[in-house]
């Protein structure tokens, strides 16, 4: 079973999407998203003039060796644009796996560990007033656990609103050249404790509650925010500080308790070795779309279970539904699975992409369908062509260029 063609599939059904579609020589078909946010035509392009032509008269089944051969042969590793295109190629494999075999993917790494997947949702609000209310329309959906976030008075923008009232899909991107967002932090450290006490109080104990501080904080601003929210019992506080100095991380981790979890940015089992190995984090959030695919995913699993560490992938709506069902296929193996990212989609994505998992009783479930689950409608996809979107960037009130 060898690979008769590679075709990449550029649409924007309520956002910009990238599509690797495979197709072997007895006419399966495989997909794999390559969606990049604000950069989705580098992977494309990389993709198209670099990836496809090498996958051409290649065995489909080789998985591995495919892997070491985009990763290797290609001299000049790692990075965004890279892993996200050898992701695709690796999930697009593997849902051919699947499908040859008639089993999802789960089934092929060893069979489910669970009966469903944890999910959280993202409760949000222009006020608390408001942002309790979107807890609520979670909780009553049967949400076992919920991201929040309300915007900070006195900034004009927050990241992380809805962008039209409660139950919208959060979509950042949301410009042709990037927007200038301002950010004060004391504002911020003010807001956000007084912001989880108030859901607490209203909704008590009985779910899971976390919320995403995207970069923003110093090493020492983020040990003053897990301390200031220990007494809420956070299931995680996301991305405290920019994870490039990975020590900063023990610092935090020397003044709270409160569980940390990072990981959407990184690319590669070495974005994340020192954080995993010194039991700096407690849940690392790299994605099947981003880091390499299933095969690489799974080994940065791998060795965060030898340490502790549980798995918390990032899964927000600029990850295309194949992404997520390829996530939740490997979700459903690995022993120490946390929880997953579920933003969900904008519309019209499910006219381009039909899916088999389905949301019950607070968990995700993949379904059995052989491979990953999803299937791409290209006629539907050529009516959304792509819209050039860039995600914000965010200044200091004296103009200083500040993390996002």
């Amino acid at each position: 079973m060898r690979i008769s063609s590679a075709e990449v599939i550029v649409t924007c059904p309520g956002r910009n999407y990238v599509t690797l579609k495979i197709t072997t020589s007895d006419g399966i078909t495989g997909l794999g998203d390559a969606t990049l946010n604000g950069r989705e035509l580098a992977v494309a392009a990389y993709l198209n003039e670099h990836v496809c032509p090498l996958l051409v008269g290649r065995e489909a089944g080789a998985i591995n060796d495919t892997w070491q051969y985009l990763y290797r042969g290609g001299y000049w590793r790692r990075g965004p644009v890279t892993m996200t295109a050898i992701a695709a190629v690796d999930c697009a494999l593997w849902d051919i796996l699947g499908k040859s075999a008639g089993m999802p993917v789960h089934r092929l790494l060893g069979g489910a560990a669970r009966d469903g997947v944890l999910i959280y949702g993202h409760a949000s609000g222009q006020t608390v007033d408001e942002l309790l209310d979107d807890v609520a329309s979670y909780l009553d959906r049967g949400y076992r656990a919920v991201r929040v976030q309300a915007a900070i008075p006195g900034l004009d923008s927050t990241y992380g609103l809805h962008h039209s009232g409660t139950g919208a899909t959060y979509e950042p991107a949301d410009a042709r050249l990037p927007t200038e967002n301002v950010w004060h932090t004391p504002a911020y450290l003010d807001f956000v404790p007084d912001m989880v006490k108030a859901v607490r109080d209203r909704f008590g104990y009985g779910f899971h509650l976390l919320h995403d501080v995207h970069h923003r904080l110093s090493p020492l601003e983020a040990a003053q925010l897990g301390k200031a929210l220990e007494p809420y019992r956070m299931f995680w506080i996301e991305d405290p500080t920019p994870a490039e100095d990975q020590e900063a991380f023990r610092t935090i981790r020397q003044h709270t308790t409160t569980p940390i979890a990072v990981g959407e940015v990184f690319n590669s089992i070495w974005d994340c070795q020192h954080l995993i190995t010194n039991r700096l984090i407690d849940y690392i959030r790299a994605s099947v779309s981003h880091a390499g695919g299933i095969t690489h995913l799974r080994k940065i699993f791998e060795l965060a279970e030898l340490y502790g560490v549980r798995t918390g992938s990032h899964g927000a709506g600029d990850l295309s539904p194949v992404s997520f069902a390829a996530a939740l296929q490997l979700d459903m193996t690995v022993p120490n699975f946390g929880i997953q990212e579920y933003m969900g989609h904008l519309e019209p994505a499910s006219e381009v992409f039909r899916t088999r998992y389905e949301f019950r009783d607070g968990y995700m479930h993949p379904g059995d369908a052989p491979g990953l689950g999803v299937e791409i409608d290209e006629q539907a996809a050529a009516k959304y062509p792509y819209d050039p979107k860039y995600l914000p960037v965010n200044r200091l009130r004296d103009g200083t260029m500040h993390d996002w």
